[in-house]
């Protein structure tokens, strides 16, 4: 599959590379390396374009800041969510607490060996490196505490982890079964991010809130201050200098008033020939 969609994204590079200068591989990962390596070679040198991914994470803050294992388990649900995909990219390989988590679990299930893939040399050198900017999405905040119960269900990315996720009754429900309010999570992830991968540019490519249920009319507040909250926070982080806004939201409502005050200046112009 590594190799056909390569050959998909050198399709997409030859055809509409000479308009398009951002490219994100995936908002799901799969064979992303591939792609940025194809791009690199052939494309880059003429087209002078960028090909980044696109990664969703929600905050995870230890329920306890004075316990060191729920410090713990809030770093293994970043690293089992964000650093997954983006440790490889920006460090050649898994983080180490997924190798160490999922291979012993992995022996305790009586299996020769674990569950997660083992890269080789070749295989870090090639996927180290392989993004000009990071994309991330993220909705929502939920606080970690270490599970102290076994599971009864069986091997799972979920139970690898071996964590609890909460919510704050306090946080303010929006209305939709997800996700809750907490502006806060927001700044605390880029932070993470910036330290964590060597402060690459980062491009926030998704945030923002689902429907509210049972709402029948026009009923924006809600969405209004949840957004205003969010990039708010974005905007405190002082080490985000390559930072930028690009939501599914914001491009749109940029491009409508664009075209009302374009509107507006026509009509002003032509009343005045008139």
């Amino acid at each position: 599959m590594a190799n056909y969609f390569r050959d998909y994204a050198d399709l997409c590079f030859e055809a509409f590379g000479d308009r398009v200068k951002h490219w994100i591989t995936f908002s799901d990962p799969r064979a992303h390396a591939q792609a940025w390596h194809s791009y690199n070679s052939t494309w880059r040198g003429k087209q002078r374009g960028l090909v980044g991914i696109s990664l969703n994470c929600d905050w995870g803050e230890p329920m306890d800041i004075s316990s060191p294992k729920d410090i713990e388990a809030a770093e293994r649900y970043l690293q089992f969510c964000l650093g997954w995909f983006a440790n490889p990219i920006y460090a050649g390989d898994y983080p180490q607490v997924m190798k160490d988590r999922i291979g012993k679990k992995s022996a305790e299930q009586g299996l020769d060996m674990s569950r997660l893939p083992v890269f080789s040399l070749q295989e870090k050198s090639y996927i180290k490196g392989t993004s000009d900017f990071l994309g991330l999405g993220h909705f929502t905040t939920r606080y970690i505490t270490e599970r102290n119960y076994p599971s009864r269900q069986g091997p799972s990315y979920h139970n690898d982890r071996d964590l609890v996720e909460l919510v704050d009754p306090n946080w303010p429900d929006l209305g939709s079964t997800w996700p809750v309010s907490v502006p806060w999570g927001f700044r605390r992830l880029l932070h993470f991010a910036q330290t964590q991968y060597g402060n690459p540019p980062i491009y926030v490519t998704e945030n923002g809130a689902s429907q509210k249920l049972h709402c029948t009319q026009l009923c924006d507040e809600w969405r209004i201050q949840y957004l205003k909250g969010y990039i708010n926070e974005m905007l405190k982080e002082p080490l985000l200098s390559h930072m930028q806004m690009v939501t599914e939201i914001v491009v749109p409502t940029v491009c409508t008033l664009c075209i009302l005050i374009s509107a507006v200046l026509l009509m002003l112009l032509l009343q005045s020939q008139s």
